[in-house]
């Protein structure tokens, strides 16, 4: 079995993440009437594309709020239905327990209209409640929970008092987020069953590349909703009605875009899923196989000054600016 993928657009690392089937705002992206946090949501309604949001820093390495607000408004204007605030792409394990609080407001009281995911997850239950509460209270969508993550090996029974211990907690929709490769703990289909008693149990985000493991998500629990969180997957998740998390989203908004529209209007979207396939084989051959590069190529896209990420990933380098430039001017020639 597969246990590992490209990070964003290489190989390096994780993608990030989330997603939620949501609570009214959830109808307000969706177009749909309001309901209860924990109903099931309607097949149509779980098409929703949510970006593995990138957290830019400034040259000090301090968040930079104000280059934030820009991106969340960028990312709303290309297409976006939705963001995941401080998943794996957005560098969680890279900020304090302070500055994921203060990244959380600053996404949930500028969001320009998305529908946010808070990726509240650590390595122990309180700070994990403390961060899922502090996202409720203050207008999230739903949250994206990564597992505890230093202990490997761990059984479904204990897992499931872990997560059972948040559900007790917090109310709105909470997504489980299956990314083994960097967790250490997978998702288990025996998991998921045992947290079936919980209405806010809202589906998961699955980081795994490997189609049979997805397409065996999506078979066990199709009520939920099984949101990929890899581009390999995308076409398997729309077929049957699910969503996507994709870090991809931050300098391909607009491709991704495209294809969710043409299966929400009932059109093939075979066409626009090449195009999509095609621009990111070009940036990935420009060199964007990190955050660093990643977050370059987002500032040029966007017209801004410089995102930059947080040790240890790597900064980007002068041959890496040359060959982005070049990528993305042969992505522009593509239209």
């Amino acid at each position: 079995m597969q246990t590992t993928r490209r990070t964003f657009l290489g190989a390096v690392g994780a993608t990030a993440a989330l997603g939620v089937v949501e609570k009214t705002s959830f109808a307000a992206a969706s177009g749909a009437a309001p309901r209860a946090p924990n109903a099931t949501a309607a097949p149509g309604e779980k098409v929703l594309f949510w970006v593995a949001v990138s957290t830019p820093c400034d040259k000090d390495l301090k968040f930079d709020e104000e280059l934030y607000k820009d991106l969340l408004a960028y990312l709303k204007a290309s297409g976006a239905d939705g963001v995941v605030v401080l998943g794996t792409t957005g560098e969680f394990p890279s900020f304090s327990f302070a500055e994921r609080k203060k990244v959380a407001e600053t996404a949930l009281k500028h969001r320009s209209g998305l529908n946010i995911i808070v990726s509240t997850g650590t390595s122990n239950f309180p700070e994990t409640i403390e961060l899922s509460q502090h996202a409720e209270v203050n207008g999230a969508d739903g949250l994206l929970i990564v597992p505890p993550f230093y202990y490997k090996r761990v059984r479904t029974e204990p897992l499931t008092k872990y997560f059972s211990m948040i559900f007790d907690k917090v109310k709105i929709p909470i997504n489980l987020y299956h990314i083994p490769f960097a967790s250490g703990v997978p998702i288990s289909h025996d998991l998921l069953h045992s947290l079936e008693e919980y209405p806010n149990l809202a589906g998961i985000k699955d980081s795994v590349s490997d189609p049979a493991v997805y397409q065996q998500f999506v078979a066990e629990f199709p009520k939920l909703n099984m949101r990929t969180g890899t581009t390999e997957n995308l076409k398997y998740a729309l077929d049957h009605d699910m969503g996507a998390i994709l870090a991809e989203g931050n300098n391909f908004t607009k491709l991704i875009a495209a294809v969710f529209a043409a299966k929400r209007a009932g059109r093939d979207f075979s066409e626009p899923i090449a195009k999509l396939d095609t621009a990111l084989k070009l940036l990935r051959a420009g060199g964007v196989d990190e955050y660093g590069p990643m977050k370059y190529a987002l500032s040029l896209q966007m017209g801004t000054r410089q995102f930059y990420q947080r040790p240890p990933n790597s900064d980007v380098t002068d041959e890496q600016k040359a060959k982005i430039k070049e990528a993305l001017d042969q992505i522009k020639q593509m239209r």
